[in-house]
């Protein structure tokens, strides 16, 4: 039993240790990208909308209305299965609209397809989520970050509704990840963690990568491409794209299990690649399969409680180091989480907390091909101040 004890505490630690080293580390503010150049540069903002007739509208106008020269940038909606009356408003707008029909739909197709009928008269590819609202120098500070050199940027993408207990989760974790595995690991010299939305990549890169990847988790495998090839994912903490938080714990479920599968079949693809990879110090791409090797958070932290309590009962002078890990994994977390969202808001979704963990405990058998099949999470707050229900 003890040696059973020292093994589990010793993965249990190491991963508490990762969470609570970038979490102090993203409490450094970051510096200002230096640019390198100033250039104008033309860019294609793609939008796949998948069943997205509730939020659309939303997107497209908060892109429409950027200060960003207007003959420098292309909106293109890519509506995969939305309404005919949606599509002819869309076809109003000054956009190009792709019509796609997929026997199965997946993100990567729709983006493909629409960058292939575009063309590649383009430097900046942008890419936006259907529920997701910018600021109007939201293309501009994109520019500035290529200014400065970098091939590949993601935003801060953050919560634009919390009208329940599990949007408040949801955005919370958005926040966490933010600090941890974006600003945490910029600050390390580290690249930033991708999100799926609120990104921008040098076009002839991204349309090369992109090719290649098939999965729903697309923003998984467009990683360890750009990693394979030493591009770096540069953060940019102060440049908002508002995205919809999950509001019901079915959809948060499913998300989940989706994800879950996912990081899965990541580990199994590239884990034989940690050693060469380590050897040839490619540090993200090593990284990015420590990431895919650990527990979700949530899991992690009820595990770690779960674990104390029932040794304090079976063998009490064993559980002081647990909750001693245990009270890590909450600093780590208390550390990472951004102060706007202490309210009692956040308060009340806490009791939410064990229902959560049981159904991301569950998701663990419930993994077979889910990172195979789109799993849409419809969409339906469309403003960045909805009102709470």
């Amino acid at each position: 039993m003890s040696v059973i004890d020292h093994i589990a505490f010793a993965v249990f630690a190491l991963h508490t240790l990762y969470l609570l080293v970038f979490a102090v580390l993203s409490l450094r503010k970051m510096p200002p990208l230096a640019a390198a150049e100033q250039k104008e540069r033309r860019m294609a903002v793609l939008i796949p909308a998948y069943k997205e007739d509730n939020v659309i509208m939303d997107c497209v106008r908060s892109v429409l209305e950027q200060r960003y020269p207007h003959d420098r940038f292309v909106v293109v909606v890519i509506s995969d299965r939305m309404s005919e009356e949606t599509n002819r408003r869309l076809s109003r707008l000054p956009l190009r609209l792709i019509t796609v029909e997929f026997e199965n739909s997946t993100k990567a197709r729709s983006l493909n397809t629409a960058m292939d009928r575009i063309g590649d008269a383009y430097d900046v590819a942008v890419v936006l989520d259907a529920d997701n609202v910018v600021a109007p120098t939201f293309l501009s500070e994109i520019n500035a970050a290529f200014d400065a050199g970098w091939q590949a940027v993601q935003a801060h993408r953050t919560a634009k509704n919390m009208n329940t207990d599990v949007a408040v989760l949801d955005a919370l974790s958005e926040e966490v990840n933010n600090s941890i595995f974006r600003k945490g690991h910029c600050a390390a010299g580290l690249s930033s963690a991708l999100i799926g939305s609120g990104m921008a990549f040098d076009y002839a890169l991204y349309k090369t990568l992109l090719r290649d990847i098939h999965s729903v988790a697309e923003d998984r495998a467009l990683e360890f491409a750009l990693f394979r090839r030493r591009v770096r994912i540069v953060y940019l903490p102060d440049t908002p794209v508002w995205d919809e938080k999950i509001q019901s714990a079915a959809h948060f479920s499913n998300q989940r299990r989706r994800w879950l599968s996912a990081q899965y079949q990541y580990v199994r693809l590239h884990m034989r690649d940690f050693f060469p990879q380590l050897l040839a110090g490619n540090w993200d791409y090593c990284d990015k399969i420590l990431q895919h090797v650990m527990l979700p958070r949530l899991m992690s932290l009820g595990l770690t409680l779960v674990i104390a309590a029932g040794v304090s009962v079976f063998h009490a002078p064993a559980s002081a180091k647990w909750w001693a890990l245990f009270a890590a994994i909450v600093l780590a977390l208390t550390l990472a989480t951004p102060r706007k969202l202490y309210t009692r808001r956040l308060l009340n979704a806490f009791l939410r907390l064990p229902q959560m963990f049981v159904l991301q405990f569950a998701n663990l058998f419930r993994l077979k091909d889910a990172h195979r099949s789109f799993i849409h999470t419809p969409h339906g707050i469309n403003h960045p101040n909805a009102k709470e229900q």
